[in-house]
């Protein structure tokens, strides 16, 4: 069975690429998730409804003690099961002024998107290097690259993601295991539901917002083994914003 582990793939961006690995490639998706279980099963029977396979993995990707037991007990319950792609995806935003930022909403921005990367990452990644292939995709922003007033904490942790990305890919690369990340700017999820898209849409050239399903095209690619000549590489998915 091959797999591909999607984190944060419940809903947003996370649901629309779980549900383009497994209608492009047939992979058997695994979808992370924290809190929100009713929105798992939902992407969940949207891939069965289409044919597809895939299961529920709860865990919260920023605590690396209980991210290390719920993936060493599915690899043990599933001994046969290749998980070939990992998407890092799972985020969240504690956005403010730095200047009167919370130890931890600087901590749990981190934790998430920073420390997840590493804890899921590093479990699969021995196993796709003995299988020689695997395809890693991180999932930054916009923030990370140019920064944005307001979220330091959010814009440092997906630029760190970004020179990890960088460095991971020329570690790995000899065993044919590709490791790329994917910007969006302004997507509309519900991430973005409280932004003012009228009036920010007129900072994007093409005047508007992007999808989930534009970027989980794009991950779905960089997942593929069309892709195989890219590595360390960050994809701008942004409408022109910043390119």
């Amino acid at each position: 069975m091959k797999v591909a582990l999607v984190t944060g793939g419940s809903r947003g961006i996370g649901r629309a690429i779980s549900i383009q690995l497994a209608a492009d490639h047939g992979y058997h998706v695994l979808i992370n998730f924290r809190g929100n279980k009713t929105a798992a099963k939902e992407t969940l029977t949207i891939i069965e409804n289409d044919g597809g396979t895939g299961e529920l993995i709860p865990f919260d990707v920023g605590n690396a003690d209980e991210t290390q037991k719920a993936l060493a007990s599915w690899q043990k319950s599933n001994p046969d099961a290749v998980v070939e792609v990992i998407v890092n995806n799972a985020g969240i935003t504690k956005d403010g002024l730095f200047v009167w930022m919370k130890p931890d909403d600087w901590k749990t921005v981190l934790d998430t998107s920073l420390n997840g990367f590493f804890n899921v990452t590093q479990a699969f990644l021995q196993p796709m290097l003995l299988q020689r292939y695997g395809r890693i995709i991180n999932i930054v922003s916009l923030s990370g690259l140019k920064g944005t007033a307001g979220q330091v904490n959010y814009a440092a942790a997906k630029g760190a993601i970004v020179a990890a990305t960088k460095s991971l890919a020329q570690e790995v690369a000899k065993r044919n295991v590709t490791v790329n990340a994917v910007a969006p700017g302004f997507i509309a999820t519900d991430m973005t539901a409280d932004l003012d898209e009228a009036e920010l849409k007129k900072l994007v050239p093409l005047n508007r917002f992007g999808t989930a399903d534009e970027v989980a095209h794009l991950v779905s690619f960089l997942s593929s083994k069309k892709a195989a000549y890219i590595t360390g590489e960050v994809i701008n998915i942004n409408g022109g914003i910043y390119s």
